[in-house]
């Protein structure tokens, strides 16, 4: 099945990739642009210096019992890129954002991997939705003028942990395999105290998988981040702006997002200076 207007890799693509032979086959998920061609995906790569570094930081990352990730594969130039794209090695398995504690325990396990890792300059210079959202949120500029969000940006406090490289969207880009480690994939880089990440996390589950706002403490715990429900209302008021900012922010997501808002800010899901 396809998306209709979804790019699509060329013949030229494939050939760069050395699968020129093969009938792509377009995968769930990835925004409709994610495609499957014998054993590798292939996708849109967008930013340049953020697709390269990725593939080159990925190519090397030690894996562990706790998470593997795929391996970036070569063009035949040697290169990473090709013509818009960027492939992957295949690995087997399926996402299921009702995992959400298993989620997070792969996120801390890849988090630990790259915790060595220092802050690219690109952070800075990648421009999309979710990296504006991200620097607004985190950063000194007021947010854009919305009621949930002036709420949420009320209620902002210092959060007073290190910042590391995270990635920034877990929730759906965790693959379980049977008798494999969780695969952790499509890394979203940013430089956030690596509690963010699994705030992010929560707020996805509760959001959009009906996970109950009770069940938040316990992921706090599992999750070992300091400034939990800071960390949550930062994580929160992300998730509304990228809405807002891809123009598709309407009633429905308001009332998917308000009842945590509420619950965060009235205090029920814990204290805003914890």
């Amino acid at each position: 099945m396809t998306v209709p207007g979804a790019p699509r890799p060329s013949a030229a693509v494939l050939r760069a990739f050395g699968v020129g032979d093969r009938r792509p086959l377009l995968l769930p998920g990835g925004q409709g642009t994610t495609w499957r061609a014998d054993g590798i995906v292939l996708r849109p790569h967008g930013d340049v210096r953020e697709a390269r570094w990725r593939s080159a930081t990925l190519a090397r990352l030690a894996h562990t019992d706790g998470f593997r990730t795929p391996r970036p594969v070569p063009s035949t130039d040697g290169g990473w890129l090709a013509d818009g794209w960027e492939a992957w090695a295949w690995l087997p398995g399926a996402t299921d954002p009702t995992r959400v504690e298993d989620v997070l325990a792969a996120g801390a396990a890849f988090h630990r991997a790259v915790a060595h890792l220092p802050r690219p300059a690109f952070l800075d210079l990648v421009d999309d939705p979710w990296s504006r959202a991200d620097r607004l949120v985190w950063g000194p500029e007021p947010l854009p003028s919305e009621p949930l969000l002036d709420r949420l940006a009320a209620g902002f406090r210092p959060v007073r942990a290190p910042s590391q490289l995270v990635h920034r969207d877990l929730l759906g880009n965790v693959l379980f395999a049977p008798g494999e480690p969780p695969t952790v994939f499509d890394w979203a880089p940013t430089w956030r105290p690596v509690g963010f990440a699994a705030a992010v996390t929560a707020v996805d589950a509760v959001c959009w998988h009906g996970v109950p706002i009770g069940r938040l403490p316990a992921l706090g715990q599992l999750a070992t981040a300091p400034g939990w429900p800071q960390l949550l209302v930062r994580a929160l008021a992300f998730r509304v702006l990228v809405l807002q900012l891809l123009g598709g922010w309407d009633d429905d997501h308001a009332a998917r997002h308000r009842p945590l808002a509420e619950a965060l800010l009235s205090g029920a899901a814990g204290t805003l200076d914890a």
